[in-house]
């Protein structure tokens, strides 16, 4: 039986940059993937789960011999940043204390989180904590998507979906979805959230476009129309003009003719 593969895992290294950049020899291998995942877990503990929520979609980690990068990609880049950098200084002095190294700390906006799988299904865990019908909620997300300009989304919630005794899975889709081509902008994310009932499984899929396209498109649907000429109707010549400039052409023809003429 085919399997769905995790389309992120899938593309990197061929359409997706890695999100971890750098070299360790073996002996050091382990400790800096240690240090990574703890760089993650206290930015995602820190902004996405209290609030006020900043909506971290990303994390980035670029290393060099002696400091590390990282790179926080969010939708509300004033609260991580704060009133004149307080909250990102403080970041990454924590940051610091934390790996044993220099940190330097950017922060990147998302223009249109609602293309951003890892934030929609932030959005729809929040809905559910608070006991929203989970159809609607997915079916809002979804309509979302769409109007920010996607190809196609599709949404899994799977668990206790309304307090139900018995666990089940529903599915919302719009659009397609080509999970099978490397060339299709597929972003996903897989979300858990934590409710009264148990703890409720949220997979998002939303497909942008080929890759290279996205820009494209726009300019290649627009088209030079001419302007448009008013036309006006002419208007009809009275029927006695008429009558009398075909007695005039008469009374020429027969002053011209050779009777006319004898007579002269």
């Amino acid at each position: 039986m085919g399997q769905k593969v995790q389309p992120i895992g899938f593309r990197t290294g061929i359409r997706l940059p890695w999100q971890s950049t750098w070299f360790a020899p073996k002996a050091g291998y382990g400790q800096m993937l240690v240090e990574d995942q703890k760089i993650r877990e206290y930015i995602d503990t820190k902004f996405n789960k209290q609030p006020p929520f900043a909506a971290v979609s990303k994390v980035e980690i670029a290393r060099t011999r002696n400091d590390v990068k990282v790179t926080l990609h969010t939708a509300r880049p004033g609260i991580v940043i704060g009133p004149r950098g307080a909250e990102v200084d403080k970041l990454r002095l924590d940051l610091e204390q934390l790996v044993g190294k220099e940190v330097a700390v950017n922060v990147i906006e998302i223009k249109e989180p609602a293309l951003d799988a890892r934030l929609a299904g932030e959005a729809i865990a929040e809905q559910m904590k608070k006991r929203a019908s989970f159809r609607k909620v997915m079916k809002q997300q979804c309509d979302l998507a769409m109007q920010a300009g996607a190809k196609g989304v599709k949404i899994i919630c799977s668990g206790r979906l309304g307090g139900a005794e018995m666990a089940r899975q529903e599915t919302q889709m719009q659009g397609s979805i080509p999970l099978h081509t490397i060339d299709a902008d597929v972003d996903y994310a897989a979300v858990a959230a934590v409710t009264t009932y148990g703890t409720i499984g949220i997979k998002v899929w939303i497909y942008k476009g080929k890759y290279g396209q996205q820009q494209e498109e726009p300019t290649g649907k627009k088209t030079l129309r001419k302007p448009r000429v008013a036309r006006t109707m002419k208007k009809a010549a009275p029927a006695s003009a008429g009558a009398s400039d075909k007695a005039e052409k008469k009374n020429v023809e027969t002053d011209n003719s050779p009777a006319a003429k004898q007579n002269e």
